[in-house]
This record gives C-alpha cells, structure tokens and sequence, in this order.
C-alpha cells in the first residue's frame, strides 16, 4: 500500500466516496425509481434509513482494521475458524460472476443509450465488452490513483445528473419533506420499502472501504473519527441520490423490467423535460453503473488477494506482502472477473439482474452478524474500540432486515418457480 496520509480536505472524503458510489448500480437506481412509482413518496424516508443501516456496516469494517491493523477478512480468517472460508469463499466466486455479469450488462445498457450501436441487444452487447475492457485497462496499467481520478468524474456525472433531473421535476416540496421525516409504509408498499431500505450502498464491495483507508494511510483513534465523517458525508450524498430516484419514479411511469427501464425512463423525461432532461439522467445512469464496475473491478480482486496469501502464510509460513494490488493473485483475478462473465451479456438483463440482487441479500446478514461477534469483545479489539449499544442496536437491525430480505427474496423465488 501506498500509505499516503490524506486526513484534510476533500481528499479525506475520498474512500468513503468509492465505496458508496461502487455500491450504487443500475439495479438499486430502478429498484428506487420502481418504489417511487408504486408507492409514491411516502416511502423517502427508506432511502436515509438504508444509507444509515450501510454507514453503521462500513463503520464496524472501518473499526475492527483501525483496532487491529488487519483486514476484516483476516479477522475472520483467524478469529472464527476455518468454517469461515468455506462459507465465503464459494460465496464469494459465484457473487464475482454473477456481479460482474449484472455490471457489464448495465454499462452495456448506458452505452447503448447514449451511442446505439445497431440493434438494442446488440448494442449492449458490444457496449458492455468495451466498458469491460476498458475498466480492466485502467485498473491494471492506472493503479489506484487513475482509478481515484475517473471515479471522482464518474461520482461527479451520477449525482449531478440524477439529481439535476429530480430536481427539474418540480415534485411538491411538502410532501417530500414529509416523506422523509414521517416514515409510513402504504398500503402494499412493504416489499418496496424494503428493496429501498436494502438496495442502495452496495453488498460485498463494503469490504472493500478497508482496503481503501489503508491506501491514505488511516490508523488508529484519530482513523475512526475520520472514517465516520467520510462515510457520513458519502452516505447523505447515497441517500439523496436514492431519494432523487424515488422523486423522478413518482413522477415518470414506465413499463418494462430489467436494466433496460433506465433507456426507457430517459425518453420519458425527455418528454416532460426536453432533451436536456433526457440526456442529464443517461449521463447520470452511465456515471452511475460504470463507477460500479470501476469500483468493483479495483476492489474485488484485493479480497481474493488477501485470502490467497493469507493462506499461503497460514500453510506454508511465505510474507504477506504489503501491496496486494502488485501481487499474481490480485492481477490474475482482475482479468477473470473482467472477463468471465461476459458469457452473461447473451442472457437477459432480468435474469443477471436478478441472480445479482439474491447473492447480495445472501451477505448482509453474515457481515453484520460477525462485527456483533468482533467489535464487541474487548480482548479483540481493545476497550477504547469497542462498539457501543447504539451501534450493536443498528447492527441488530441490519441483520434483522436483511436476514428477511434475503427470506422475502428466496420464498419469493420458490413460489415462482412452484
């Protein structure tokens, strides 16, 4: 790692930036917009809970590798046993495929937006293994600080544009005030509550934010106040995005399912707004999913890095080294995950989003409930680190929602399939 200090200025809001705007993909964005078309905004108020909910995760992430000095990973490699890797890590190869597949498919979607290509599947297609390729180009000859530069342009395109949009709606002021402030579940609404409260902030790439700090060279107590500022800033611009996406769902009616909602959704604010409109949300949505593939391209692979070596040191005694992003293991699982799943750009949209959504549900519950296990106990993290009964709470309610969720999203799917 690079170990650069970077604890003032904007710079310091930086990982927090990454990690939420990796999180924010093309399912959460339709997810948001669908809520706000069939449940209005009464439900706003999900979208700050939700950012809330991923802000008390990555806190905990944030917390255990500043009390530690190792990864969460690593903590759960050497704290919970070796069930641990068998959970996660086949998890976590299935997840990689079928993430990767939804990433490539939505980049696919918002290329073929902006400059169509022939025939709308066709055009994702090649839109898809372009952005591929290029995000593996930039990751693998950039590092981290071309990587850090094209997602500030990316994060920069997605909130302007999004948020531009929703705003240009002229929803009525009152009853968004009172859709955040008031929190109501309408009649039916309860499924859409959830997808917003679950949807936005991302899933696995959580994991990421640790490797992130360690590369502006945050540690200790003064570490943690810093991360909690950074992800509390990251994490209202989340929420505000997600609220922007229920306003302009509330307001737009679109049929259809699957990524390809978001073409469909920009031609009818470009029937209300004007072109200006239209194209401010295809630049937004394109800033939105490629930022995603960015981030997960870049971070995903520091995961299997970390475990590869960490196995290698625990079976035969070899040095960790200090910069995964250098290693074998780290460039050689960046040219899978940018390659391997575009077989899923021949399925559809739906079926990737889908499978992508189900995985994702799957972690939450097991995050959240291994930070209850770690940062509670003082012979782990030191006193001074412990978490306190506010955030063990928040915990609590993480995995309650999730682990339903994840039950809502499994019944769901063996009653379609029954």
């Amino acid at each position: 790692m690079s170990g650069r200090k970077k604890f003032s200025g904007l710079a310091m809001f930086l990982p927090g930036m990454l990690v939420a705007a990796t999180g924010v993909g093309a399912g959460d964005l339709l997810t948001a917009s669908m809520g706000g078309a069939e449940a209005g905004l009464l439900i706003l108020w999900a979208a700050a809970a939700g950012a809330l909910l991923k802000w008390t995760l990555n806190e905990g992430i944030a917390r255990w590798q500043l009390a530690t000095g190792t990864t969460l990973l690593e903590g759960w490699l050497t704290r919970l046993g070796s069930w641990i890797q068998w959970l996660f890590m086949p998890y976590f190869l299935i997840w990689t495929v079928m993430t990767g597949g939804a990433m490539i498919s939505a980049c696919g979607v918002a290329g073929a937006g902006l400059f169509p290509l022939g025939d709308p599947d066709t055009s994702r297609i090649i839109w898809g293994i372009i952005h591929s390729l290029v995000g593996l180009a930039m990751v693998w000859i950039g590092g981290f600080p071309v990587f850090e530069k094209m997602m500030a342009v990316c994060i920069g395109v997605m909130f302007v544009g999004v948020l531009v949009t929703a705003v240009l709606l002229g929803p009525d002021w009152g009853v968004v005030l009172s859709g955040i402030v008031l929190p109501q579940v309408p009649p039916g609404g309860s499924t859409w509550v959830l997808g917003v409260l679950g949807g936005v902030g991302g899933t696995v790439t959580l994991l990421a934010y640790g490797y992130w700090i360690r590369e502006t060279g945050r540690e200790g107590e003064e570490g943690v106040r810093v991360c909690r500022l950074d992800l509390g800033v990251a994490y209202t611009l989340t929420a505000l995005f997600g609220m922007a996406m229920v306003i302009i769902g509330s307001r737009i009616t679109v049929q259809g399912q699957g990524s390809q909602m978001a073409v469909q959704l920009a031609d009818q604010l470009g029937l209300v707004l004007g072109p200006f409109g239209k194209w401010a949300f295809l630049w937004g949505f394109w800033g939105a999913v490629f930022s995603s593939l960015l981030g997960v391209w870049q971070s995903t692979p520091y995961l299997f890095a970390d475990f590869y070596t960490l196995r290698r040191q625990r079976l035969y005694g070899e040095e960790r080294p200090k910069d995964l992003s250098r290693t074998a293991a780290y460039r050689w699982y960046l040219v899978a995950i940018a390659i391997v799943p575009l077989g899923l750009l021949w399925g559809t949209v739906r079926q990737v989003q889908l499978a992508y959504a189900v995985m994702g549900a799957l972690f939450m519950p097991l995050l959240a409930l291994t930070l209850l296990i770690l940062n509670t106990q003082g012979r782990l993290v030191g006193e001074r680190f412990r978490s306190g009964w506010l955030i063990n709470a928040l915990l609590v309610a993480t995995l309650a929602l999730f682990a339903y969720m994840g039950y809502l999203q499994l019944t769901g799917r063996m009653a379609a399939s029954g």
